[in-house]
């Protein structure tokens, strides 16, 4: 499975190595390594590239202490956005088979190989259910972003943007302003103590915020 690819982050691999082998890889983890860094590299990404992966990863870090099986929810966040084209709707459910594959061929007991594919599909909804700790940890891990800095908001919707530069703008800003209604509809965007006190409110203010020049 695992392809040759062209430079990898040394930090990211030497943690991809190390995760791996915590986890009970019984092949060499590199060569994995270097296939997910070069799907996270793919020209056609401007917000879910390795930047993202490397941020995903820390925020788990983070919020590990609240987390069930903290290196399953790193490895699903390794693999959550590996399988990435705007232009499909089944990213999430590709990335999660891709999981499965190569957690298996790299020797992964199977129930935490199952564990990782489920979190996978788990970002589709970013919806866990109560007391699913891993669930949880992931989807918040995943959904930090929003509650950055209003600048660093402003460059991860322009990212979004330019990844979807084929749809036409009326069709986008549509698209775009459903998203943020759903997501500001939300009881709860996060769901850990942690992230809740860190960046809901930031959050809201800025999806409030980019809903307001998409319908002005």
């Amino acid at each position: 499975m695992p392809k040759t690819s062209a430079a990898a982050p040394a930090d990211l691999l030497a943690d991809w190595a190390a995760l791996l082998r915590r986890c009970g890889a019984t092949a060499d983890p590199e060569p994995y390594g270097r296939d997910l860094l070069g799907r996270w590299a793919e020209p056609q990404r401007r917000y879910h590239t390795t930047d993202h992966l490397r941020a995903v990863l820390g925020h788990v870090d983070a919020l590990a202490g609240h987390a069930a099986d903290p290196d399953a929810v790193r490895l699903a966040a390794w693999f959550h956005d590996a399988v990435y084209r705007p232009d499909r709707s089944e990213n999430e459910e590709r990335s999660a088979a891709l999981a499965v594959r190569a957690l298996t061929e790299a020797g992964l007991p199977g129930p935490r190989v199952a564990e990782v594919a489920r979190l996978v599909r788990l970002t589709v909804t970013h919806h866990p259910e109560p007391g699913d700790r891993d669930g949880e940890v992931l989807c918040d891990a995943d959904l930090a972003v929003l509650g950055g800095t209003p600048e660093a908001y402003a460059r991860y919707a322009a990212a979004v943007r330019e990844e979807y530069a084929f749809v036409p703008e009326p069709d986008f800003r549509a698209g775009r302003a459903a998203v943020l209604r759903q997501l500001l509809a939300l009881p709860a965007l996060y769901r850990t103590h942690a992230a809740r006190g860190s960046f809901d409110a930031p959050a809201r203010t800025n999806l409030a915020a980019e809903l307001g020049t998409l319908e002005g």
